[in-house]
């Protein structure tokens, strides 16, 4: 069971996490859960929560249509439905309609694509049916206005307000005229007073005007007549249009009946579709972050980060573009806790908040920004101390609330606790506060916990080079520049580099030397040690990482051209085979030929005819051998001259009904992305798109003959 520590979430920025997921949901249902995000309680259900996103994930990346999921909530509908006097608006019988066709859709997309069994056991909470779709467009049409014929009392009433309409209009049109040929009006001839239109006449000419006068302007001049002949016309048009209105409510109340029966199917898809919501919005955070699904360790607490990145940076630096450096180190059994020390600005705590934050992120169901290679365990507990937090509520000071942190720390720590210890032994004398970190730090080793702990404390590293659990660690720094290369170096201490940063910022060299004849001579020397050995450890880092790129780029050419060599070999000995079966027809037909020859001489001329019939049929066999010897050459010119080409050319590919078998290059029926066939499985095969794995029907899967360009590295 998980405990959840508000202030270690503080620490993460867990919530900037929360807030970027919660932006991405469309309804307030979906926003108010994100915003409520936390780690589960078991690993079950942040598994079950981490396949259903990647299931949506790896729809999306393999460009399947997935059905738009842009809805309007239904909880008002839901609770008038549930009142049974209570009758729906037209917009909510709207929004009804909407819900219905969507998840209609997304059980039709799961009957179709069956590789998503999470998802599709979601949406199946519903069953596809048309009758309130049906029900709803008997009323309205498509604009999802009332139709006339909604029913035979209003088709009749609209049929006379159109009627009266027009009349009434005719009517006005006429009295216009009239007091236009009279000059009893001004430029502008007409107006509208409660719904109805009425003469503009010049005050002085109103009594001889036939109607009923509805008002006059401001200053009087002006009066507002309506025509005697639509004063009953237009009471008419406002029966008609209350009647109208009372027939409508009345088709809605009906129809809202209708629908009640169909509350708890209603009350599915405001479930399916809210559900739906959170993880779309999750996956559009996946997709931001570069996020994938790790590999899930249920056995014990060992951890493995591969190629992880800290998503916040990541995203910061994306939008000034700027390369994010990864980090790859594990935890496990052997080295369960990572001491990481060196200077300030290297990468120590952004290091142990990449562990921290990607850990509460797996455990929250959420895809992590790291490779798919890595491994995520569950802890219990998730502890921090980060940063330079006071606690001015309780008048603590900062050491003074870390002793508190360490104090409840010490009494929760256990196996499956993972501690992120950032600036650990800091905020107090340094001989007597070192001294007191170092049995702090024997106390939770003992306990056996799990974690990431950044120190400058030379007796801190001391103690963990000396414990067969725990191990030392160091970011790169650059031996020239002393700036920071951002990579986990595990096995050594880091120097702090103190005097090296600080008269490379200017420090005159006087105060330096004071300062270095203030320390324990054995101290410096110590401190001079590691950071040589970190300089070295730089320069072998770098010549390690260009030895690996020229061995990756040398087995990548090798794989090229053994690949080039078997499909050469391949063909040459289909070639050869086929000229064997030549020579076997020709062989045949020379002996066929000297039969013939013998049979005719025997034969003294009987059987001519017979014999040009065959003549003529060895003939046109003959042709066609040649004529395939003929194309078998051309093909290996063509061959030849393509092994010479440019090996970047790109050939268009060609869907062929060669069979699928481990190594085939295919794309799905529905997309256009070209992927290897890593493994085959019965009727289904494992392909990777990219760096992107999925498991396919093979009858969804089309065999690709040709060459692909591959993606160079930049």
């Amino acid at each position: 069971m998980y405990f959840f520590d508000e202030q270690t979430a503080k620490d993460l920025e867990f919530d900037e996490i929360r807030k970027l997921i919660v932006n991405a949901c469309q309804n307030p249902t979906a926003k108010e859960r994100m915003s409520q995000l936390s780690p589960f309680g078991s690993i079950e259900e942040a598994s079950h929560s981490i396949e259903q996103s990647h299931e949506l994930l790896s729809i999306r990346r393999l460009g399947l249509r997935f059905p738009r999921l842009e809805f309007s909530e239904l909880l008002k509908e839901i609770r008038l439905l549930g009142i049974k006097s209570s009758s729906l608006d037209i917009e909510g019988v709207v929004r009804i309609y909407d819900a219905t066709r969507m998840v209609n859709d997304l059980l039709l997309f799961f009957k179709i694509e069956e590789e998503y069994p999470l998802l599709k056991s979601l949406v199946k909470q519903a069953h596809y049916t048309k009758d309130i779709s049906k029900a709803i467009e008997k009323v309205l049409d498509k604009s999802m206005q009332i139709k006339d014929d909604a029913s035979e009392d209003l088709l009749y009433i609209r049929n006379r307000i159109k009627s009266v309409k027009k009349q009434v209009n005719k009517n006005f049109e006429k009295a216009v005229r009239q007091a236009k040929s009279q000059g009893f009006v001004t430029d502008i001839s007409e107006n509208v007073i409660d719904n109805r239109r009425v003469l503009t006449i010049v005050s002085t000419f109103k009594r001889q005007v036939d109607g009923n006068i509805m008002g006059s302007s401001k200053t009087g001049s002006l009066s507002y007549i309506e025509p005697r002949a639509n004063e009953m016309l237009n009471k008419e048009l406002d029966q008609l249009i209350d009647d109208e209105r009372i027939e409508v409510r009345r088709i809605i109340k009906e129809l809202t009946d209708y629908l009640r029966a169909y509350l708890p199917l209603i009350e599915s898809y405001q479930s399916i579709l809210c559900k739906l919501d959170e993880i779309m919005a999750k996956v559009k955070f996946a997709e931001r972050i570069k996020a994938n699904k790790p590999k899930i360790n249920i056995k014990n607490q060992d951890t493995f980060l591969h190629e992880a990145f800290h998503p916040l940076l990541y995203l910061t630096n994306n939008g000034l573009q700027k390369t994010t450096k990864s980090q790859s180190f594990n935890l496990d059994s052997s080295r369960r806790i990572i001491v990481i020390s060196g200077p300030n600005a290297g990468g120590k705590s952004i290091t142990l908040k990449t562990m921290g934050l990607l850990q509460m992120m797996f455990q929250s169901g959420l895809l992590v920004s790291a490779s798919p290679k890595s491994i995520f365990a569950w802890f219990d507990y998730i502890l921090s101390d980060i940063g330079d937090n006071q606690s001015i509520e309780n008048q603590l000071s900062t050491y003074s609330y870390r002793l508190q942190r360490m104090k409840f720390f010490i009494g929760k720590t256990s196996p499956k606790t993972l501690l992120l210890l950032d600036e650990f032994g800091t905020g107090s004398d340094p001989e007597l506060g070192g001294a007191l970190a170092e049995v702090f730090f024997e106390t939770i080793y003992r306990k056996g916990c799990y974690g990431v702990v950044t120190t400058h404390y030379s007796n801190i590293k001391l103690r963990a080079a000396k414990l067969e659990e725990a191990v030392n660690a160091n970011m790169l720094f650059n031996k020239e520049t002393l700036e920071p290369e951002f990579e986990l170096e595990i096995g050594q201490p880091g120097s702090s580099f103190t005097f090296e940063v600080a008269e490379m910022n200017g420090i005159p060299r006087p105060i330096l030397n004071a300062a270095k004849n203030k320390i324990n001579r054995k101290k410096l020397d110590l401190d001079q040690l590691i950071a040589d050995l970190q300089k070295d450890k730089s320069a072998v880092y770098h010549l390690k990482t260009d030895l690996e790129h020229a061995q990756k780029q040398a087995e990548e050419a090798k794989e090229s051209f053994e690949a080039k060599q078997k499909q050469y070999e391949t063909r040459l000995e289909t070639q050869q085979k086929l000229i064997e079966s030549n020579n076997k027809y020709l062989n045949h037909g020379k002996k066929m030929e000297q039969f013939i020859a013998s049979f005719e001489t025997k034969a003294k001329g009987k059987n001519q005819d017979l014999f040009a019939e065959i003549r003529k049929y060895i003939s046109i066999e003959k042709t066609k051998i040649l004529d395939a010897e003929r194309i078998r050459l051309e093909k290996e010119k063509e061959l030849e001259r393509q092994r010479k080409a440019p090996k970047n050319r790109k050939y268009k590919a060609k869907a062929t009904e060669q069979p699928i078998v481990i190594g085939s290059r295919v794309k799905l029926k529905t997309t256009k992305q070209i992927g290897e066939v890593l493994a085959l499985e019965g009727e289904e095969a494992t392909v990777a798109f990219g760096v992107f794995k999925t498991k396919v029907s093979l009858s969804k899967l089309v065999f690709i003959d040709g060459v692909v360009k591959k993606r160079t590295k930049k």
